[in-house]
């Protein structure tokens, strides 16, 4: 494309600021009082609606859009940080809404934080270095979280929950609001508490996402045989962890969550609630 006819497709308020070398798609919107740095790429059909600060050596993937006062690619909150030329990549059609803060990536760690496709970061949320959130996940208002922090695809991260560093969150989980996350959440597992603590798996999502009632049953009772209800059952956990692969490892979902346990991990599994797991999979349903 000549330079001439992407500029007629791109609008550019007076009010913006936007650095030599900064990168422009077709059909980008910028509004008043943004700030584009030097070695952004903002891809096609981009909306920075107003006072929009993006700096860094950071990718704005297609159709996502920014509301004001967030702030993508900003150097991260590690003392051990530099100034080296670190990354932020945010997916197509996701949308980051007032006040979000996304850090990028350091050196000591992967370099990278990344945002996938179709995600959304309500008002206030933190996202923090070398971060990696996957595609669909939904993160509420008012939701931190620190350094190197995974979030797999279509997680719910309920408003106010922290969420520690080097954290794993599987796909599809449910973290409840005002949660605090210290250890690792197995993929559709529902999480409630100060201290977070696993108390069933994510039945609406699997519901709503045309999961039949023969599988969740089955499921439920591999959940069940790796978390009894009496709260740790009478063998340990790695015998109920094998018992569960040797009796539900052909279902897929099953498996997931086995391979999810079976990775390494920074800071171990959230452990399962104290109280009646079945009553408490229900209330927080």
């Amino acid at each position: 494309m000549h330079a001439a006819e992407e500029a007629r497709s791109t609008v550019v308020h007076p009010t913006a600021l936007v650095a030599p070398g900064a990168r422009l798609g077709q059909g980008v919107v910028i509004g008043p009082w943004c700030s584009v740095g030097p070695d952004v790429t903002i891809e096609d059909g981009v909306e920075l609606i107003s006072h929009v600060v993006v700096d860094g050596h950071t990718r704005l993937g297609a159709g996502s859009r920014y509301f004001p006062f967030c702030t993508v690619g900003m150097a991260p909150q590690d003392l051990k940080y530099k100034g080296e030329p670190t990354r932020c990549e945010i997916g197509a059609g996701t949308v980051v809404r007032e006040h979000v803060t996304i850090h990028r990536g350091t050196a000591t760690g992967s370099g990278l934080t990344k945002v996938g496709q179709n995600v959304l970061i309500m008002a206030n949320a933190h996202v923090a270095h070398d971060c990696v959130l996957g595609d669909r996940v939904i993160i509420v208002n008012n939701v931190v979280m620190g350094g190197h922090v995974s979030i797999e695809d279509d997680a719910r991260i309920m408003g106010s929950a922290a969420i520690h560093q080097f954290v794993r969150i599987g796909h599809a989980a449910l973290v409840g609001g005002v949660a605090g996350v210290e250890a690792d959440v197995i993929p559709y597992g529902s999480v409630l508490g100060n201290r977070a603590r696993l108390i069933g798996l994510h039945w609406i999502w699997l519901r709503r996402n045309g999961v039949q009632s023969d599988e969740i049953h089955r499921m439920r009772k591999a959940f069940l045989t790796l978390y009894p209800k009496n709260g740790c059952g009478e063998d340990p956990f790695s015998v109920r962890l094998e018992r569960v692969r040797a009796e539900f490892g052909d279902n897929p979902r099953v498996r997931e969550i086995l391979d999810f346990i079976d990775a390494p991990s920074r800071r171990g599994l959230v452990r399962p609630a104290r109280q009646d797991l079945e009553r408490a999979e229900t209330e927080g349903a």
